[in-house]
């Protein structure tokens, strides 16, 4: 059974993922092909291309195409009206909503069809399946968690057709709905809206957000008004945030998420890149907020069901909130949490196709690791290296996990691109840039020479599954970096540029089949430094998608002040640096 994925249906974020008989052996996002952050408006042509060829399959041999976007009926679900409710002050959305509900369906279905042709698919032999966008989501968490018992499901996400959260659970591989909540009461819109007059992009900055909020008082600002959680219903306060049409505060030409009001009751929307007052303030008041009604939420629907059993699967963009997951394993009857590394709209792709695949008698495994992506040889990268403008010098080197360790205690960052590319937001271990924790400085150089971003932003930490009980003080499994921990004391002080400014870490906890050359690495710098921990961040620029080729990585490479790239055994090094 040969199920293949696609997603893309909300604008943002495509991606592709293909299952073969219960098996996911490939999945990737459009933006690392196209080289365009979140490939906004495309469809997920190169993403289903590379599944096909990595599969080594043709297009007539894939049984069934699923995509994370579905009619919703006007009769039979409340969401059509209560979109049409709520957005009384805008007839044109209401009217919409009521009359022509499907529209966006139906064109993003055409959409596909074309992309399908261009992938030489024959639409009158191949079948499409839609489901709907939070259900998606709901299956990319449950069926890839490997968990047996009865388990809770939420996803907490911006918005599918018009489902913005879902409650529920599995049993026996099967998902029942509990409860949705509809647009415009979303608390990730409220977040996104947040993100937005802090001077973001919603959809791409709200981790920026997250990583402001401990700088803040969260006490100082009273966000309670942007949004409510009685009687078993969000509302969300729409005369200030998740707003359409003429409500929209509008700058410089561009429509906002959120309204005059909120500019009236705040201030000016914040620029820059400074973590400023008020602004850190507002940032910790939202993340607050956000913490408080999430798990509430998650208590009101789902706390029997934790009760019973202590496993949840979490996916939506709001699942990548890692102060929330850390919140919601810190809960004494909360056994494992999974929170699907792809949470947001890209492992939709993944959560369509296994969806249907578990709907026509094949179960699906557990999502182990991530590297689901493109590999490439030495031979590739050495071509790669010769084709390069830059005329870059390299050599094949032996042990690279003992060399590498030695650059890194040396105080060198060093760009990392080993085996198949990572699936989601998240570097962990494929296309990484390292750093020795132990070094002071380390995070503020490859900030200010590497990825210019914003400081007050964390950098991570890897980390071997031998030292993560002592350094987190915990056993719960981390493989993806979606759940943040307190730090140790003792190692606050060993690994301090991988600790945030409250004292946590987004850790990844690494077992090494997941990753052999990855964990051989950490236990080299472990056998230097006393500390088998390595800082992790993606490689990338700001405002770029992660590497994936060896031609994006000498690019990145040469566009930065980086001054060693290891790709496989190839080591790359700028003019006047030591090989």
């Amino acid at each position: 059974m040969k199920i293949l994925g696609l997603s893309g249906a909300l604008g943002h974020d495509p991606s592709a993922a293909l299952y073969i008989d219960g098996t996911l052996v490939a999945a990737a996002e459009e933006e690392r092909f196209v080289r365009d952050k979140h490939a906004k408006n495309r469809m997920p042509y190169e993403s289903a291309k590379f599944c096909l060829q990595w599969a080594g399959i043709r297009p007539h041999e894939v049984d069934a195409v699923a995509i994370p976007y579905a009619p919703i009926p006007l009769f039979g679900s409340p969401a059509r009206w209560h979109y049409a409710r709520r957005y009384w002050y805008a007839p044109d959305r209401a009217l919409d909503a009521i009359f022509a509900g499907n529209r966006r369906f139906h064109r993003y279905q055409k959409r596909i069809e074309w992309c399908l042709q261009q992938l030489g698919f024959d639409l009158g032999k191949t079948e499409i399946v839609p489901v709907e966008h939070h259900l998606a989501h709901a299956a990319s968490a449950y069926h890839c968690s490997g968990f047996r018992d009865k388990t809770a499901i939420l996803c907490i996400d911006g918005k599918g057709e018009y489902a913005t959260t879902f409650f529920g659970y599995g049993e026996n591989g099967v998902i029942h709905k509990i409860k949705e909540f509809y647009d415009p009461d979303s608390l990730a819109g409220v977040y996104g809206a947040i993100t937005e007059y802090l001077g973001f992009e919603m959809l791409d900055g709200e981790y920026k957000v997250m990583g402001m909020a401990p700088y803040g008082d969260p006490t100082r600002y009273d966000f309670s008004r942007l949004a409510r959680f009685e009687d078993g219903e969000l509302v969300v306060n729409t005369d200030y945030v998740n707003v359409v049409g003429l409500r929209r505060y509008k700058e410089k030409g561009k429509g906002y998420y959120f309204s005059p009001k909120l500019i009236e009751w705040l201030g000016p929307r914040r620029e820059g890149d400074v973590a400023d007052e008020p602004y850190i303030h507002y940032a910790a008041s939202m993340q607050a907020l956000f913490e408080r009604l999430g798990l509430e939420m998650m208590e009101y629907y789902l706390g029997d069901v934790i009760r019973e059993t202590g496993l949840i699967a979490f996916a939506g963009g709001g699942a990548l909130n890692v102060k929330l997951n850390q919140k919601i394993v810190a809960r004494p009857d909360v056994k494992e949490l999974f929170v699907q590394p792809a949470a947001g709209d890209a492992g939709t792709a993944v959560g369509a196709a296994a969806y249907v695949s578990m709907q026509r008698g094949v179960p699906v495994e557990k999502m182990e690791h991530v590297y689901l992506g493109p590999a490439y040889t030495n031979e590739e990268i050495i071509a790669a290296c010769a084709k390069h403008p830059a005329r870059p010098r390299w050599q094949k080197i032996d042990d690279v996990p003992v060399r590498v360790a030695r650059l890194l205690t040396d105080g060198h960052p060093v760009a990392w691109f080993q085996g198949r590319m990572e699936f989601g937001p998240r570097a962990l271990g494929g296309r990484s840039i390292l750093g020795c924790p132990s070094v002071p400085g380390i995070a503020d150089r490859i900030n200010a020479q590497i990825k210019f971003r914003e400081r007050w932003r964390p950098f991570c930490p890897s980390m071997l599954d031998t030292v993560a009980p002592q350094m987190l003080q915990s056993h719960h499994p981390a493989p993806f970096m979606t759940i943040t921990f307190e730090v140790a004391p003792e190692w606050r002080q060993r690994v301090p540029e991988v600790v945030h400014e409250d004292g946590t870490a987004r850790a990844q906890v690494l077992r090494r089949e997941q990753h052999p050359r990855y964990y051989d690495l950490m236990r080299e710098l472990e056998k230097l430094t006393g500390n088998g921990v390595v800082l992790n961040t993606s490689l990338n620029r700001r405002g770029e998608p992660m590497v994936c080729s060896p031609s994006d990585a000498l690019d990145m490479f040469f566009g930065s002040d980086l001054q060693y790239l290891v790709m496989e055994d190839i080591l790359v090094t700028k003019e006047g640096v030591p090989q």
